[in-house]
Formats: C-alpha cells, structure tokens, sequence
C-alpha cells in the first residue's frame, strides 16, 4: 500500500484526518497552477527533515522557504558531521552535571541529538568566514542563504559529506536556486560567528551579509511578481518568527503600500502549540483573515501534532502520486 492510501485508510478522524485533508489540498492546489512557500521553525534540520524535504524541492513540490538561522545552518552541519552526531535518548533524566559534561564535550544538545562543535561548527565555520571575507573584498552584499549556496557550489565542503547529498534540502535548493529568507539570522551559530568577525576586526562592514529590513523588502518584490501569475500557498511548520515574517508580507503590499495583490491561496500549519490568550503560533487560522493575510475562502488547516512525525508523511503523500 502507497503512502498516500495509507493515509486515506487509516486516518479518519481528528488531527489524522486534518493531514490528509490538508494534504489533498496541497496536491490540489499544486495540480491547479499554484506554489507552495514552506515556512521552517525548531530543530527540523537536526531532525533531518532533508530526507523528505530535499524530493519536495527537487520535484518542485516546494518553491521558496523562509527558516529560522539555525535551520539554515544545521542542514549544513548535518551535512558534513553526520557521523558525529551523538543521541542521547534519555534525555529527560539528564542532570546538570551531566548537561555540563557534554558542554565539555563540546556537545551541543537539541532535544536528543547532540550536535558536535568542532565536527560541524568549526569545520564549517572557516569556509564561511572566507567567504564572507571574500564578499566584502569584492563590494558585494549577500543574503545567508546566498553565502552558503556560495561555499556549496564551491566544492570546498564536499570532502567532508556525511550523509548522501540528496538527503540535504540546502543542497537540493541550491541545485534549483531557490529563494530563501532568513528572518532573526542573526540568532543562530553561524550568526554569532558573523558579529564576532565584525566585533574583532576580521570583518569590516557589518552589513555584508544583509539584514532583516532588506529581507522584507526583496520578499515584497517576489510575492508581488509571482502570486499574480501562480497563487502561493503557505504551508507552516512550528511557529515564530519564520513563519509570522513571511505571512505579512500581503498587509504590507496591501495596508502599506497600497498595492492589490492576492491573499495566500492555501494555508496548513502543523504546531503543538495550543490555542492560548495571546499566541500567536497558536491562533486559529481564521485569525489572519482579520489581519488581511487569509481570506474566507481559503482552505485552511492545522495539524496539532509533532512535525517530525507529521512533516515527512505530509511530504511522502504528496509526492506519492500512486
């Protein structure tokens, strides 16, 4: 039995049938003419979503992405220190003394999978530091996704693949130049880095790699070129700010800047968030219809559940085509 009869099988009821239907929606919305901006918040790089995700972007299933910095980087970081990985499934009982002693080993811990300093930071972080370098010798001034599709493209990491490349959705939107924002960059390892060149004098120019403003501004450009001519859906893991970033990029053209654009065609988003006083990841979708994101006809839906689990089924049943 295919991925996709499974589902259709055995999920019947509550946030199970809330997967196929969203994931029906999702082929349909595709099979109609639209594309799919896929938003990534947690850890789903070190819980190498790729293995999924990299088919969704080759098979053009997926058309651009915003994620959070750490995202970005930990696809890379899985990429060439796989091997080193440490999982420690019992990482509930830790103690502090024993968080302490993987602090000295220079594990860093997300959840249960320990991603090591020096196999994968540091072994990434002087290609990236040289091209960063490199740009501001040159005048330029890139976005991070750019800079790593730079040092992807260049070769000088491929010695060090862990895993297979097709298992790298970084590697798989690079292949496809896809376009990526990187909202709150600078909160993440590779970000770090960047304001430590720039406190220490290896970087002179603070904005080599551009910021957030600019971001905002380069995605108002493309949503209002492309959602006229292919409606984009929105489909949202976890909450934050990779997912809140993007999604206003409507009421900017449309509150701000006076511009008629369509709304967003499709939305899903899968959360454990629950419904709360205030939260925003954890807002109903009719909520955004009120912000001028979503309007009343367009399909929506939330999956409360783990994205580990639920993201690679969602993935699976739409590349299935049986």
């Amino acid at each position: 039995m295919n991925v996709r009869d499974f589902c259709r099988r055995q999920f019947k009821h509550f946030n199970a049938a809330a997967l196929v239907d969203a994931s029906d929606a999702y082929v349909q919305h595709l099979e109609s003419g639209g594309r799919m901006f896929l938003t990534l918040a947690g850890a789903m790089s070190t819980a190498e979503l790729g293995i999924s995700l990299a088919e969704m972007i080759r098979r053009d299933k997926v058309h651009a992405i915003s994620c959070t910095g750490a995202n970005l980087e930990e696809d890379l970081f899985n990429l060439v220190a796989h091997d080193a990985y440490v999982r420690v499934p019992n990482y509930r009982d830790l103690t502090p003394e024993q968080e302490l002693h993987l602090l000295e080993q220079q594990l860093n811990r997300v959840t249960d999978t320990c991603i090591p300093e020096v196999a994968a930071m540091r072994r990434v972080e002087g290609v990236v530091i040289e091209a960063w370098k490199r740009a501001e010798r040159e005048g330029e001034r890139l976005f991070p996704h750019e800079v790593l599709y730079r040092v992807l493209r260049s070769g000088a990491l491929e010695p060090h693949y862990q895993i297979d490349p097709a298992d790298s959705w970084l590697l798989a939107a690079c292949e496809k130049d896809l376009p990526i924002w990187v909202p709150g960059w600078e909160d993440s390892t590779l970000g770090n880095v960047y304001a430590a060149q720039c406190l220490t004098g290896g970087l002179r120019d603070v904005h080599t790699v551009r910021g957030g403003i600019e971001a905002m501004m380069a995605l108002t450009g493309w949503y209002a070129k492309t959602a006229p001519k292919s409606p984009l859906g929105f489909f949202q893991i976890g909450g934050g700010i990779s997912g809140d970033f993007p999604i206003c990029v409507v009421p900017l053209l449309q509150q701000d800047l006076n511009r008629p654009t369509p709304l967003w065609s499709y939305f899903c988003q899968i959360s454990d968030s629950t419904t709360s006083y205030g939260s925003y990841s954890g807002a109903v979708p009719n909520e955004k219809i009120t912000w001028g994101k979503l309007g009343v006809e367009t399909p929506k839906f939330v999956i409360e559940s783990d994205a580990t689990i639920v993201a690679p089924l969602v993935f699976n049943y739409v590349l299935d085509d049986g």
